[in-house]
């Protein structure tokens, strides 16, 4: 069975985005180290799963000359890998190797798990990271905790209808104060 992990970054209060979809907070962009970690991530041949929101902010800017000069691996790899996008309004996905899936997000997600092929990782995506999670179907949780806290925002799991118990796998602290801990549900 397909691994599924939720690769995100939030601040200590649980944001995974600002007011208006801000994610201009995040300091991933500016530590080496962190930097280096999303280039590995970019470059590891994980199926992207992403919502509408997020594939429309994403694939607005890792194919532009402007993330191919200031994050060169990081686009490489975004540009390169396997993307499906779950949306029932989009028309279109332009993308290179994006597929559009208009069905329903956790029949398609179950049926994605039990085909072959490697790892997926939803990037962003809230929505879909907690209709997946009420569902059971992901399988590690990797969070990037910005030391910093906003006056409101989109909470990382929105609208979630039971609790969610995690156990912490790793963790790893960067120069910059950024912490990543990746967590997987709890047995």
């Amino acid at each position: 069975m397909r691994k599924l992990t939720v690769f995100n970054f939030m601040t200590l209060n649980g944001y995974y985005k600002g007011p208006d979809g801000d994610i201009s907070w995040h300091k991933q962009a500016t530590g080496a180290e962190e930097n280096e970690y999303a280039k590995e991530g970019a470059q590891s041949g994980s199926a992207l799963l992403f919502g509408r929101v997020t594939y429309e902010m994403m694939a607005g800017y890792w194919p532009t000359p402007a993330a191919l000069q200031q994050h060169p691996g990081v686009a490489e790899g975004m540009n390169r890998s396997e993307k499906i996008v779950f949306s029932r309004t989009l028309k279109s996905a332009d993308w290179n190797n994006t597929t559009l899936v208009k069905e329903d997000l956790v029949t398609a997600v179950k049926q994605l798990k039990q085909q072959p092929g490697g790892p997926m990782t939803i990037l962003g995506s809230g929505s879909i990271v907690t209709q997946l999670a009420d569902h059971g179907l992901i399988d590690e949780y990797q969070f990037m905790l910005d030391p910093l806290a906003l006056g409101n925002g989109t909470p990382i799991f929105s609208g979630l209808q039971q609790q969610l118990n995690l156990q912490l796998k790793d963790s790893r602290v960067f120069k910059s104060g950024i912490v990543l801990l990746c967590y997987q549900p709890a047995k």
